[in-house]
């Protein structure tokens, strides 16, 4: 790798990927200084393509960015009208009345939004500005000077699919060096990944907690649709499985994002997170609403639910991780993109005032100092302990003691103080033996759906001529170890069917990854058991291509 020769570009400020907190850092460095050169990296074919989010916006982020929003063309119009929460059971719910929650829970003020809408506008106005984004550049490694981040390599191409190494179409792509380099690869980015290995980040933080997020676009009978509404389930189909609920988000058009989070410290291996899904979507309450509709889009993507406690830290020499690299997502709430938005432009700030200062390529500590002290910290110091009460302890816990600690936080303290996070959620997997294999409905094509008749709404997409950009540490793992050990889980923790076991008769069972299928939701990086799968980038734009999520 290192006698590969690259073609090289500089720049005041690289950033890698264009979700909301990377095009927030890059509008902030050029409303800040219109001389600054600032590139964004973004895997997907354009902007958008690859974001997924419920998404409830709470407007704190854009509003401290971009305050003129209102009027600068922004497709953020549907205004919350209600917020609804129950609690269900197999053939019915109870409402759970809003007047006992925290100030914190309420959506008054916030907009139903697609972040991939969201995100494209946004890049225009950082394009505006004079910011350069190039879709479709993979970034496949990073690029060192001594012991600082000084770049990345982004464009490389045609490697071999069955050696890895460089093939008679190789493209090595380029070295783009920056003064400060800003990873915004969302949850579990590659990149990130290695920095937080390297510079050992999250030594004396908890680990990073994660939730599996499934979610379909549909458009709905006219009469049954009520623009502004938000609904919000706990409990069935998941029990005891599993922690994890849905969203039920009626934005414009007769159209309603219906979405279902599985947290990944499940211990039973049976559990199939894609299939307690369509299940939820057969509960009365959820099958009346979906009743002669049809589904439009699909799409999967881990969440980071650790929250306060496990977000490492944030910087090493030359490098700064943002939004949901770091883990900023408010749990109770199931908001994020505000805190990423705030992350991007605090990363900004402390990275513009140390190029004017004449430094590069050091620890941006004042970007840190503002995540932990500033209003992103506020957010979720708040909220800090109702992830691992319900980890431990359960749902009813969860609602009840989570409850009166939001509600003690808004007054300054917190009668649990600060509570930790357990195992990772690899570790979390129980054994097979030790539990009963679950027994789900077959999918009925009207409400419910089959994994790869779904993936097909994603659009994904990869060049077959390729290596798989899913690697196997050994081998022989998933069949010697996981499959005795744990039923091979990654037959269904994957929500787009990657993984299968293929068993022929009179032949050792095989596995198969189908990466074609890889809509880069990282779950297979985070829950395999023996942690033996590592998510990369593949080359170009592979990879979904969502339409409005």
């Amino acid at each position: 790798m290192s006698q590969i020769t690259r073609e090289t570009m500089e720049y005041d400020v690289v950033i890698v990927g264009a979700g909301p907190a990377g095009l927030s850092a890059a509008i902030r460095l050029k409303q800040l200084d219109s001389d600054l050169s600032v590139v964004v990296l973004e895997k997907g074919s354009e902007v958008g393509a690859h974001i997924l989010s419920g998404a409830v916006l709470d407007p704190s982020g854009l509003d401290a960015l971009l305050p003129d929003w209102h009027s600068m063309g922004a497709p953020i119009k549907t205004l919350v009208k209600e917020d609804n929460f129950y609690m269900l059971g197999p053939a019915g719910q109870i409402r759970i009345p809003n007047f006992p929650m925290p100030p914190l829970m309420n959506n008054h003020g916030n907009y139903i939004v697609s972040m991939a809408n969201v995100c494209r506008w946004m890049a225009g106005v950082a394009e505006g500005l004079g910011v350069e984004i190039f879709p479709g550049m993979s970034c496949s490694e990073l690029v060192f000077d001594g012991d600082r981040v000084a770049g990345v390599v982004a464009g490389e191409f045609g490697r071999d699919p069955a050696t890895g190494e460089p093939g008679p179409s190789y493209e090595p792509g380029m070295e783009l060096h920056g003064k400060y380099v800003f990873l915004s690869e969302g949850v579990r980015g590659s990149l990130a990944k290695q920095v937080m290995d390297k510079y050992d980040l999250s030594k004396g933080h908890c680990p990073q907690k994660f939730g599996l997020g499934m979610k379909e676009i549909w458009e709905i009978d006219p009469a049954k649709h009520s623009e502004g509404t938000v609904t919000h389930t706990m409990g069935w189909p998941l029990g005891s499985n599993a922690g994890g609920g849905s969203f039920i988000y009626h934005l414009e058009n007769n159209q309603v994002y219906v979405g279902f989070v599985v947290h990944l410290n499940y211990e039973n291996p049976h559990l199939y997170p894609y299939m307690e899904f369509q299940r939820f979507k057969h509960h009365p309450m959820i099958a009346d609403l979906l009743a002669g509709g049809k589904r439009v889009a699909y799409g999967a993507r881990a969440i980071s639910e650790g929250g306060y406690q496990s977000m490492p830290k944030m910087v090493a020499p030359g490098v700064a991780l943002l939004g949901c690299s770091v883990g900023m997502v408010n749990v109770p709430r199931i908001k994020g993109n505000h805190n990423a938005m705030l992350s991007g432009k605090a990363a900004a700030e402390a990275a513009h005032a140390a190029i004017k200062a004449g430094r590069q390529g050091d620890e941006l500590s004042a970007y840190e100092t503002d995540v932990r002290g500033g209003a992103i910290g506020r957010d979720l110091k708040k909220v800090r302990n109702v992830k691992p009460l319900w980890s431990k302890y359960g749902l009813v816990a969860s609602l009840l003691g989570g409850g009166i600690d939001m509600w003690t936080n808004t007054l300054g303290f917190s009668l649990f103080g600060t509570l930790k996070h357990g195992k990772s959620d690899a570790a979390a997997t129980g054994l097979a033996k030790d539990f009963a294999p679950i027994d789900y409905p077959r999918p009925d094509g009207k409400l419910s759906f089959d994994r790869l008749t779904n993936v097909a709404y994603s659009f994904t997409n990869h060049d077959e001529a390729q290596p798989a950009h899913l690697k196997l540490r050994d081998p022989s793992v998933p069949i010697a170890v996981n499959l005795p050990k744990y039923a091979e889980p990654a037959q269904r923790y994957c929500p787009a069917g990657v993984y299968e076991v293929v068993a022929e008769d009179g032949k050792e069972p095989r596995f198969v990854i189908n990466f074609q299928n890889c809509v880069h939701c990282k779950t297979c990086d985070i829950k395999d058991p023996s942690q033996n799968i590592v998510w990369t980038t593949p080359q170009g734009a592979g990879g979904p291509n969502y339409p409005n999520m």
